[in-house]
């Protein structure tokens, strides 16, 4: 059993590593973000909230984020949806990415899902805790809304860690493909993670029939975590779908420094329309780790680029602290 500890034990370290260097780069006191709005009123009118960063509250957007009455306009048709990591929220994840996004003239939404009941603190609540098949049903539900309100066609996706991988769910098996045009992974996991050998001992406890004790013990508080592991059953049924849609433009944005992502080769796949950028091939002087990535200037004008092809300009070779700081 004592190698089982250690499954749950690894797997809580990720978790909180996913989670601690989002909270490292929070926004003290006041700031311009603005909560998610709620659902529409009976008139039609969504009600305005305060305007303050809560990153520990999921119905907090980040700044930029979650303007209802935005309308693309030709030179950035499609919204682009912002879709955070395992334990963060919308706020805590995209404090960086949002504005600038906004200040390009996109047309920014965010979401923070899969929050689990009873799962929380009084001052943060986690999203990404459920399976990502139900997190997925409520990114479809999300881009919905946001294709309603804006009368876009198709949205951009902008995801980082379980916000690479959660989407393919909803692109390949919830008919996706049909409402995404490009779709952006930061430090994706494509093959899962092999992360402290948790995959081998997750395998073992198949074989010796324990896996429910182990899943069953998991899945209290984080019902995704196990689905990471490298051969879990959800990207089993993922490859034998196949990952990628040939009617979607991904780019991979990896770094060689991702301390989660094991290997981080994980997250670059060959296709046609599949594009792959580790970050240190193109600036020897970026340091940045798994969650720093989405704080990491260098990899937010990666995604302009993306977001824009036609309009693509070099990326300067800024230096990069390993949590992502300049």
């Amino acid at each position: 059993m004592r190698a089982f500890r250690t499954v749950l034990t690894g797997l809580l370290v990720m978790l909180l590593g996913l989670a601690a260097p989002a909270l490292a780069h929070a926004t003290a006191g006041p700031s311009a973000g603005a909560r998610a709005q709620p659902p529409a009123t009976a008139a039609g009118e969504r009600q305005i909230r305060p305007n303050v960063l809560d990153i520990g509250d999921p119905d907090t957007s980040p700044p930029g984020s979650n303007d209802w009455s935005c309308t693309p306009d030709e030179e950035h048709p499609d919204p682009v949806v912002l879709v955070h990591g395992l334990a963060a929220t919308q706020a805590a994840n995209w404090q960086k990415f949002a504005p600038r996004l906004a200040e390009e003239g996109y047309c920014v939404f965010s979401l923070t899902y899969g929050v689990k009941d009873g799962v929380s603190t009084p001052l943060y609540t986690p999203g990404g805790m459920t399976t990502m098949e139900s997190s997925a049903e409520e990114l479809a539900a999300f881009v919905t809304e946001v294709r309603g309100a804006t009368g876009a066609e198709q949205v951009d996706l902008v995801g980082h860690s379980q916000g690479t991988l959660m989407p393919s769910y909803y692109v390949r098996f919830l008919d996706g493909a049909d409402h995404v045009d490009d779709y952006i992974s930061l430090t994706p996991l494509w093959e899962g993670t092999a992360l402290l050998g948790l995959d081998t001992l997750y395998a073992y406890a198949k074989v010796l029939g324990l896996r429910p004790v182990v899943d069953l013990a998991l899945d209290q508080a984080c019902e995704s975590c196990s689905q990471f592991l490298r051969g879990s059953d959800f990207l089993k049924r993922l490859h034998a779908k196949g990952t990628f849609d040939p009617d979607v433009s991904y780019t991979n944005i990896v770094t060689r420094y991702d301390e989660l992502v094991v290997p981080y080769t994980s997250g670059i796949a060959r296709g046609e329309n599949i594009t792959n950028i580790v970050l240190q091939e193109e600036c020897a002087r970026d340091f940045s780790g798994h969650a720093g990535v989405a704080f990491n200037p260098n990899a937010l004008d990666h995604v302009l680029n993306a977001l824009d092809p036609e309009h693509a300009e070099p990326v300067p070779c800024r230096f990069v602290s390993p949590i992502g700081a300049p």
